[in-house]
Order: structure tokens, then C-alpha cells, then sequence
């Protein structure tokens, strides 16, 4: 009997905890690429040229907030619309990864 309540157990708080892992945010910062981040390498080319570039090369979509580079998924399309800019992005953030449910400009 002490077997099956374990496992029903485990297959009700295991779903949870992992559900719990990915958190609902909003963050703020500048969409750029996950190789060059806050500091664009391309010489003579501006913040969204050289992220788009990059993405074109196989970088992917990133957003630097607070010192720290999040990788994004989601709508491309709508990730290189905001290039080089001020972001405010709605979504869910597993470590180092947001899956965007939003992202427009920031208001100044």
C-alpha cells in the first residue's frame, strides 16, 4: 500500500514543481543577439543592424536586462521589428530563456 500512495504522490507534486519552474515576468531591456549581446562586434553597422545580421547567421533573439542576456523565443517577425531597441517583454522565464507572450516598446 506504501507504494502506490508514493507514486501518487510523485505524479501529483512533480507536474507542479516543474510547472513552478517557469515563472510569468516582465522584463525590460535591449533586443540583440545571443552572440554579441550588449556589445555588438560588427564594425560600422548600428545595434539592430548588426543584431539582425547575426540572427541571419544563426544567432538567436536575445534581450539584455540588468546585466544579463535572455535568450527569446517566440515570433521572430515581431523579435526583428524591435532590433537595437528598448523592449518591455511579457513571459515566461525558465533560466536563461523567455517565451515571449508580448514585447513592445518601452515607455521612456
Amino acid at each position: 500500500m506504501r507504494l502506490p500512495i508514493s507514486a501518487l504522490f510523485l505524479s501529483v507534486v512533480l507536474p507542479s514543481i516543474a510547472a513552478s519552474a517557469q515563472s510569468s515576468q516582465t522584463l525590460t531591456g535591449t533586443v540583440t543577439d545571443a552572440m554579441c549581446g550588449a556589445h555588438h562586434m560588427m564594425q560600422g553597422a548600428s545595434a539592430a543592424q548588426c543584431t539582425r545580421e547575426c540572427v541571419k547567421q544563426g544567432s538567436d533573439f536575445a534581450l539584455v536586462s540588468g546585466g544579463k542576456v535572455y535568450t527569446l523565443k517566440g515570433d521572430k517577425s515581431q523579435f526583428d521589428k524591435f532590433a537595437g531597441q528598448n523592449v518591455t517583454i511579457k513571459g515566461k522565464l525558465d533560466g536563461k530563456t523567455i517565451t515571449v507572450d508580448s514585447i513592445e516598446a518601452a515607455k521612456s
